[in-house]
Parts: structure tokens; sequence; C-alpha cells
């Protein structure tokens, strides 16, 4: 029996620590499951419920009052394990699809969008999330809570957002029968202006994720 078992034995499932760390682990098992491709027609719709049932992590955790760590300083957790794996996974299975644009604050006026990727946002958010779980694992509760609840206010939580708001529309774009105009050119190593993101539409039409929606085919 592992430690994060032995742990979680020790706490009533129903608890806030139990359910979020539940929450967590789920979400990396699953997303790493899909990374593999296996399953590639239903990528995008089981991202986008994994994605959003995190969020209700996410939000659970922002909701909550203020988590303050038992200790001080942060305990050494060593090398944190690598994700360019996963990372490069997910870029040859969401290839066509990948990149989006996204305001990182809605609250800051006349920012333009930037270009972002889906798969460098999975790999991202996993990062965090594996933080707090090693903590999690050896029984550092308390620390695991707060770095979640931290990491979700500071990084994870709007990263995760921006992702679920790409894989709603890149559903919803088949579900309606609305072509996706291809980001020609558009690149997360560009500095594009509004206008820029705005006249790099090209010609991926939504039949190119129809059929790895499982979804008919837009005429």
């Amino acid at each position: 029996m592992s430690d994060a078992t032995l742990h979680a034995a020790n706490q009533d499932p129903d608890s806030f620590a139990v359910q979020i760390a539940d929450q967590v682990e789920s979400f990396i098992v699953a997303v790493t499951e899909v990374a593999k491709g296996d399953e590639p027609d239903s990528a995008v719709p089981f991202l986008l419920l994994e994605v959003s049932q995190l969020l209700l992590a996410g939000g659970r955790l922002g909701a909550h009052e203020d988590i303050v760590p038992d200790e001080r300083y942060e305990p050494d957790l060593g090398p944190e394990p690598d994700v360019d794996d996963l990372r490069e996974r997910f870029a040859a299975l969401l290839e066509p699809i990948d990149v989006y644009s996204e305001v990182f604050d809605p609250y800051e006026p006349r920012k333009a969008p930037v270009a972002c990727r889906i798969s460098d946002d999975l790999a991202d958010v996993v990062t965090d999330l594996r933080h707090g779980l090693a903590h999690y694992r050896a029984g550092r509760t308390t620390e695991a809570l707060w770095w979640w609840q931290f990491s979700y206010f500071s990084n994870w939580g709007s990263t995760a957002s921006a992702t679920l708001r790409a894989l709603q529309s890149l559903v919803a774009h088949v579900r309606l029968n609305q072509p996706l105009e291809e980001l020609d050119g558009l690149d997360t190593d560009e500095d594009l202006s509004e206008e820029s993101l705005a006249d790099a539409a090209g010609r991926v039409m939504a039949e190119e994720i129809a059929g790895p929606l499982g979804l008919r085919t837009v005429k």
C-alpha cells in the first residue's frame, strides 16, 4: 500500500483535504492517460470534462478561507518531475488545434490577446498539482492544501480556466456547425497585436476536429 493510500486511510473520506486530493490525483491520472494517444477520437471532449471537474476543486479552494501552512518555510521536495514528455505528447495529439488566443487578465484594460498552447497549459497545471500532491503523500496535508490554494490563485486556476474556454469553444464550433478559422502563422513565440491576431485567420475548418470529437463533418 502506498504512502498516499495509508495517509488517506487515516482521514475521513468526506473531509475537504481528501476530496481535493482525490480530485487532483484523478485529474493527473486522467490527462496522463489521454496524452498516451490511445483514444484520440475522444481526447478533446474528455479533456473538457476533466478540466471542468478540476476547476470545481479550484473553486472550492478559492472559496475556502486562507489556508496557512504549518511551517514557515516550505519543505524541500527535491527536483520536480519532468513534464516535457506530457507536453510533447499533447502537442502532437492536438497539433491542428493546440494554439489559441487568450487575454490573461480581463480587468486590465486594452490588453491584446496573446497566443497560448493547450499542451503547455496542461503540462503547467499538472506541474503545480503534482507539487502539492507530493506534500500530501508525505503527510503534510495543510502544506498541500496551502500550495494548491496559493497556486490556484497565482497560476493553475487562470491557466486551467483559459484551457477550458479553448476546449469548450472547440466543441461548440463543431456542435453548432461553425467553421474554425486557421490560426495561420500564430505562434506563442510571436508578439502579436490584437489586430494581428484578428488578421491571423486562415482555413482549418471544423471538420478537422469533427472526426476526433466523434461528431458529424461540417458541410
